[in-house]
């Protein structure tokens, strides 16, 4: 079982900056790709990010859906069982309740929602004009 919780949502302003946090316990942190989606109101959940390790690399393999690449990074902390992701230059269509999603192994692959084996309660982020 893994436990999943989301923080660092909030309001920003279009061009803003916003870093959410992901905190796992449970399972071996690594042995999962960790994700962020979004949903919108009125809109499927969609895929923002993802990363996923190797045992040969410690620092993780990101890959990100076309809307956020260059504006998202996200990152992980092993030690702390955190994923992260740094939000920049922010949109309003960024607008959306974030959620981290864990997926049992890596490969780059991790995209789609219904791939996720656990989940976190969300955190809004809410950017405006």
């Amino acid at each position: 079982q893994v436990q999943l919780v989301e923080s660092g949502g909030g309001l920003a302003q279009a061009g803003g900056s916003l870093r959410l946090s992901c905190a796992a316990s449970g399972r071996t942190f690594s042995s999962y790709s960790m994700g962020w989606f979004r949903q919108a109101p009125g809109k499927e959940r969609e895929f923002v990010a993802a990363i996923w390790w190797s045992s040969w690399s410690s620092s993780g393999y990101a890959y990100y859906a076309d809307s956020v690449k260059g504006r998202f990074t996200i990152s992980g902390d092993n030690a702390k069982n955190t994923v992260f992701l740094q939000m920049t230059t922010l949109k309003p269509e960024d607008t959306a309740v974030y959620y981290c999603g864990a997926k049992y192994g890596g490969g780059g692959t991790y995209r789609l929602p219904n791939e996720a084996d656990y989940w976190g309660q969300g955190t809004q982020v809410t950017v405006s004009s």
